[in-house]
């Protein structure tokens, strides 16, 4: 049986200003885009040199998201509960950070 709160975002476009709010913190931040930026690496290394790679992906990525939510940012991550929306999340502040439109 779920409840309204898990049921709160049905929409990307309405979870992200929520995921923003979970991610204030600088240093957090930069974990999140150095951790994605090592996801993208490690997805092409994937392809050209070595499957293995694609394992690494989650690991490094996750990695550096969670010591942002736990150390810095003292929160739960929302993968937690909205594991496509905070991943897609992470995907468009990489972006909005590599296109200069969100503060590194």
């Amino acid at each position: 049986m779920s409840t309204a709160t898990e049921e709160r975002y049905r929409t990307f476009e309405a979870f992200y200003p929520f995921y923003l709010t979970e991610h204030v913190n600088t240093v957090s931040r930069r974990l999140h885009v150095i951790g994605t930026s090592l996801v993208i690496v490690c997805l092409v290394l994937g392809l050209v040199r070595d499957w293995r790679f694609f394992v690494a992906a989650p690991l490094v990525g996750y990695g550096f998201a969670w010591i942002g939510h736990f150390v810095f940012e003292k929160n739960r991550p929302a993968t937690f509960k909205y594991p496509l929306y905070s991943l897609m999340g992470d995907f468009r502040l990489w972006f909005e950070v590599v296109t200069a439109r969100r503060k590194f």
